[in-house]
Parts: structure tokens; C-alpha cells; sequence
């Protein structure tokens, strides 16, 4: 993946001779104004805001104050939310306002309504596309599963502005996503790789973006798509404006953020750490690994007494998800037997009912909206899924149980990141079993720790 953009030519930028472009848009609320300073911190403290950077303008109360077009109004005001997240509070003003801007906040916070409605604001304030010309408005993502929800929120708020946008991303053909760029896109949202596939064959250009999002930064440098990232942004005008974020703030955040982003403000909801759901009821099992497979299954048998249950199996790797997918369908469980019946084993007849990256994304939309649907109770899979299964309603009872590989290895972090850190919208209890190695736990933490406190902040540990 490394020589992936070597064929892309190095842009050499001169701002002087460049078009100039509009990207501060923000005009307080005079019922902002009016708010004394306690009243300000008030709000903020309640809500778990903390600011840094200079002149960072102040929170907004309701959609009313974020000063939004009526355009852009109406289409929020359709969806019925009764008002903005603390993330939109704070970050509607920033990102408006045309500043480099860095949100960390946790999934389900209301991060993509927060970027891509000053992104319509951006769009609609620049001059038309001509034939040839690129996207204005560039998202990348770590995953085709967040990738599609970010492309959903994209039309449903563009709708009454005629934005178009195309989502970019591996594992189907990319036939239509080349006509819609040949068309012409405002937003394009895409993951890395297959961005630069289409940049180094020439299908697209990023001569136009002047607003760059970087959504679940930290996921995508998790999955080592450093590299991508910076080739691609090479390849945009350096007076762009830039917002990144995020669900955490490590080092590798941070130093991406210094490096492509100029005098940046920064709003923190919460923890800069993942932390537990304390609706999530975890339980830690460290046990041997010829007794995995017996724990999960007298698991498995207790969770489908109740048989509204669904049940969430998250495995490391790709190869132990097609295995224990494989272990359950011979031991005869039903769920997997009906997901696999009939006229659908022939179309995914290679699926095994798990989802993970090298399956087509045809096959893993089937195996989750399966799932979803109450077809199939149980779903086997890698993290892959963790951005699909965000978005599952009225699956409450639900658990998941996730393994850890067969070797010592940082995999449990990333996949409660992924996996059940996700699921924290949801208004229903969640179990989070978790059998993990004990020579995981020796080396990784060490002898002398209380590994259910360290279980207990989901994501990180620390």
C-alpha cells in the first residue's frame, strides 16, 4: 500500500495567481452577543465543552442562532431534532467562521451533521464547477460502510440546494463512481485508497477543494493509511480549510493536525479518551484457548434463551471469522442455518455469514441488512462492520462477544473502539463479553493490574 500515489506528480502552488475563494461565513446571533461570559462558561461546562486556540467563537443554544440559510434551516428543522448537539453547538460556529478546525467527540455525537452542513454554507458560496473541474468539498473516510452514512447525510441536506456528490471507495466496481466524477460532483467523499486510485488514473483532480474534512482521523491512521493521506492532501491548494475529527486525540492526531492545519481551534466533548457506556454491562473472561470456543457457545446458548436476542461476534482477524463462522453453522445454530438457506446461500455462498474486508461490499451489505432486518440473529465479524451496525434501531436485547487473536497483539483497544464504543446511541442495554488471553493480559498490562478496571475504559488502555 505504500507505492499507492507514487505516480502522482507534486503540486507546486503559487496562492498569488490562484482564484480567491469566500470561507468565513459566520455572523454571531445577537442572542449569542447578549450572553454575559459566566453564562457562556455555564453553558459549556454543562455540556462537557472545552476549547482551545484563539478567539474561538462562542457556542450557539439553538439552530435559530447558528445563522444558517433558510435553505439550509428547513432541511434540519424536516428532520425534527429538537436542538443541537453539544459538538453542533460549538462546532457549527468554528467551522463557519473559515478556521482550521480540529472536534474530538465520541461516535453518535452528531460529528457528521456538524461539518457537512457548513459544508453546503461553503459550496454554495463558491463559483459554479466548470467541465474538468474536481470537487469542492473533499471527506475522506476510513471505511465504505462510514463513507455511505456520510454520502446519506450529504443528499438529505443538499437535496434543496442541487448538490451533487459521489462516494469513492474499494470493493465494487468503479465504473459509476468515474461517470459521476466525469459529471461532475460538489462533495465527494471517499477512502483513501481508492482516491488515489482515481487521482493517479486521472480521473478526477482536487484543483478545486478549498474545504477538506478528515472524519474518524484517528481510525484511519489506526489502519495505517498515513501515508494516503498525506499524498492526497499534497494535492490540494494549502489555503484549503481544514477539519479533522475524531473520537481520540493521540500523538499521531495531533502531529497530522500541526502539520496540515494553520492556527487551528480545537473543541473537546467529554474525555479526549474513549470511556465506558455505563448502559454497557462488561464481562471479562480470561481463559485458555482450547476453552474458548466452549465458553462462547455456553454464551451463545444463555443470550438465545431470550429469543428476541441478536447477538454480535467480533473476532481479530478475517480468518477466524470465516472459522468460527463456519465452527457455529456445523454445530447446527439456527440463526446461522436460516441466514445461509435457500436461494441466499447461493448468492453468498462464499459469505459464510461474516462480514470482514476481503468480502465484495454486495455480500457484506446482504450479511448486515440480514441482520438488521431480525433475519439472522447472529452475525460473525471483524471491525468492519462496527460503522453499519452504528446505525441498527430496536435490536435491543443485543450482545456482543469479541476474541482476542491467538497471539499477543494490540487488538482489543481497536476493536471496542470500533465495536462497542459505536453502539453508545443505543437505548438498550449492551453485554460486552470478552475472552482475551491471559499471555495477552500479562504482556500488555502486566501481572499486578486489576484487568477488569482496565476493561472498564472501553477503547484505551490506560
Amino acid at each position: 500500500m505504500s507505492n499507492l500515489g507514487a505516480g502522482l506528480k507534486t503540486q507546486q502552488w503559487d496562492l498569488n495567481t490562484m482564484p480567491k475563494f469566500e470561507k468565513s461565513f459566520y455572523k454571531e446571533d445577537p442572542a449569542v452577543t447578549s450572553r454575559s461570559p459566566a453564562e457562556v462558561e455555564a453553558f459549556r461546562r454543562d455540556n462537557q465543552i472545552a476549547i482551545q486556540g484563539k478567539n474561538v467563537p462562542r457556542p450557539v443554544q439553538t439552530f435559530d442562532e447558528a445563522g444558517f440559510p433558510g435553505y439550509v434551516m428547513n432541511e434540519v428543522k424536516a428532520q425534527g431534532f429538537a436542538k443541537p448537539t453539544p459538538i453542533q453547538s460549538q462546532g457549527w460556529p468554528m467551522a463557519l467562521s473559515g478556521r482550521d478546525v480540529v472536534g474530538i467527540a465520541e461516535t453518535g455525537s452528531g460529528k457528521t451533521l456538524t461539518y457537512t452542513l457548513p459544508a453546503i454554507v461553503h459550496i454554495n458560496a463558491q463559483p459554479l464547477l466548470a467541465p474538468g473541474d474536481g470537487p469542492i468539498v473533499l471527506v475522506l473516510a476510513p471505511t465504505r460502510e462510514l463513507a455511505v452514512q456520510i454520502q446519506d447525510e450529504a443528499s438529505k441536506f443538499g437535496k434543496s440546494s442541487r448538490i451533487r456528490n459521489t462516494c469513492v471507495y474499494g470493493g465494487v466496481p468503479k465504473g459509476p463512481q468515474i461517470r459521476d466524477l466525469a459529471k461532475g460532483v460538489e462533495v465527494c467523499i471517499a477512502t483513501p485508497g481508492r482516491l488515489i486510485d482515481m487521482l493517479e488514473s486521472g480521473k478526477t483532480n482536487l484543483r478545486r477543494v478549498t474545504y477538506l474534512v478528515l472524519d474518524e482521523a484517528d481510525r484511519m491512521l489506526d489502519m495505517g493509511f498515513e501515508p494516503q493521506i498525506r499524498k492526497i492532501i499534497g494535492q490540494i491548494r494549502p489555503d484549503r480549510q481544514t477539519c479533522m475529527w475524531s473520537a481520540t486525540w493521540p500523538k499521531e492526531v495531533r502531529q497530522l493536525a500541526s502539520d496540515y492545519q494553520t492556527d487551528f481551534i480545537q473543541v473537546n466533548i467529554g474525555s479526549m479518551e474513549l470511556s465506558a457506556n455505563h448502559r454497557i454491562t462488561q464481562i471479562v473472561e480470561v481463559v485458555p484457548e482450547f476453552d474458548k470456543r466452549t465458553k462462547m457457545t455456553a454464551h451463545l446458548e444463555r443470550i438465545m434463551e431470550n429469543k428476541d436476542s441478536k447477538i454480535l461476534l467480533f473476532t481479530g482477524t478475517k480468518r477466524v471469522a470465516d472459522d468460527i463462522t463456519r465452527f457455529l453453522r456445523q454445530d447446527g445454530w439456527p440463526a446461522l442455518c436460516k441466514l445461509l438457506s435457500g436461494s441466499s446461500l447461493n448468492a453468498v455462498a462464499n459469505n459464510h455469514a461474516a462480514i470482514h474486508g476481503d468480502k465484495q461490499q454486495t455480500e457484506r451489505d446482504w450479511v448486515l441488512n440480514e441482520f438488521k432486518t431480525g433475519k439472522s440473529p447472529i452475525m460473525v465479524a471483524t471491525d468492519v462492520a462496527s460503522r453499519g451496525i452504528g446505525m441498527i434501531e430496536n435490536i435491543s436485547p443485543l450482545s456482543i462477544l469479541t476474541r482476542s487473536p491467538d497471539y499477543p497483539s494490540p487488538i482489543l483497544p481497536p476493536l471496542y473502539d470500533s465495536a462497542v464504543v459505536r453502539l453508545r446511541s443505543l437505548q438498550c442495554l449492551l453485554t460486552a463479553c470478552t475472552r482475551a488471553l491471559l499471555a495477552y493480559i500479562t504482556v500488555r498490562l502486566g501481572p499486578s493490574v486489576n484487568t477488569g478496571s482496565k476493561f472498564g475504559i472501553l477503547g484505551r488502555l490506560v
